[in-house]
């Protein structure tokens, strides 16, 4: 792929997500169908609650991660770097865009590069599993190294490659390059899907390569196939990805997967609220992340913009627990709750 290709995508995948008209059309990430069990009697005073997490071995004042999303190109240095600096001030963690771009076309890297602004923040790489298969593993952590990574993300993006122009289309020995990399890199890895999901099949793998920690990437946010759809020439390549739009599994029933599995979940795909958040953590995830909301206050309102919405969060987050009876995010998982509609159906065995 030519660098300038790459550098043309990833302006459109941030131009296409701001825009928001590549959400999943039918397909919703089901939290919605998590019900909490109000607590009348809730035993507890606000400062009661504790919100501190540890994911990947760091420890997050609120299990809270703005997930990766951009790199590369001009703006998307300035938007990292926003994200970075309101993660610092809030206490949660912050994840990059994938670092291809890096590889084909080292003058972005500073793009990357959050560490002035973040020096304490846990700081998430982000790289393609197929990409990965391909380099040897001190070239990737040199990738981790160059911008002050605390874990990799190895991201899963098997559909919207199908549709992307140039893509990859061979998706074997990834599991292979996984346990490598865990055995290998002297970082945490997390496994990553990118708006498809993770199934219990998936999971289970996942968690035998050695993994402990995933980002289930699950269906009902950003559809990057519809990204691609719309960026799409070939009228074939739009026409699948106009079939394909709503290919995922939602997001509840991939964190409950992945729970189930023992596996230690970020819940991402979807979330929009500290409502969300604490829907997510009741089916086991240990943190939730979010991108289009962020990515949304940070074009608005910079950094004080993206500080304001993930303390907004963060108070409906604690509002929910305290209502629940909970004190911690861990306590949510415990709490009784009623789990209706299309959910139930995805967490019956076999789905």
């Amino acid at each position: 792929m030519r660098d300038t290709d790459i550098r043309q995508r990833k302006q459109d995948h941030l131009d296409l997500c701001a825009s928001g008209d590549v959400k999943f059309r039918t397909r919703d990430t089901l939290l919605g169908n998590v019900h909490l069990v109000h607590q009348a009697l809730p035993e507890l005073a606000s400062h009661d609650i504790d919100l501190v997490v540890t994911v990947a071995g760091r420890r997050l004042k609120a299990p809270l991660v703005i997930a990766g999303m951009t790199g590369g190109v001009a703006e998307a240095g300035a938007i990292n770097r926003d994200l970075a600096a309101a993660a610092e001030r809030v206490g949660v963690a912050v994840g990059l865009g994938s670092q291809r771009a890096m590889l084909h076309h080292p003058e972005v890297a500073d793009t990357y590069r959050v560490r002035g602004v973040a020096p304490t923040t846990m700081v998430l790489a982000n790289l393609g599993v197929v990409k990965a298969r391909q380099m040897r593993t001190a070239e990737v952590r040199a990738l981790c190294d160059d911008v002050g990574a605390d874990a990799l993300c190895l991201h899963l993006n098997v559909a919207m490659e199908l549709v992307q122009a140039d893509g990859d289309r061979d998706f074997r020995n990834a599991v292979g390059t996984i346990r490598r990399l865990e055995e290998e890199l002297g970082l945490p890895i997390i496994v990553k899907e990118t708006g498809c999901g993770l199934s219990r099949r998936a999971a289970t793998t996942i968690a035998s390569a050695g993994v402990r920690t995933v980002d289930v990437g699950g269906a009902g946010g950003t559809s990057w196939v519809g990204v691609e759809a719309l960026r799409a020439k070939d009228p074939e390549a739009r026409a699948m990805g106009e079939a394909l739009w709503d290919w995922g599994i939602p997001t509840a029933a991939s964190v409950a997967y992945c729970a189930e599995a023992g596996l230690e979940v970020i819940a991402t795909g979807g979330i929009r609220d500290g409502y969300d958040v604490a829907r997510a953590l009741a089916l086991g995830a240990r943190a939730a992340g979010l991108a289009a909301p962020l990515l949304k206050a940070q074009r608005e309102g910079g950094v004080e913009g993206v500080v304001a919405a993930l303390e907004t969060i963060i108070r409906t987050l604690r509002a929910v627990m305290l209502l629940c009876g909970c004190r911690t995010p861990g306590s949510l998982a415990l709490a009784p709750r009623v789990v209706v509609g299309e959910l139930r159906s995805w967490l019956e065995p076999g789905g």
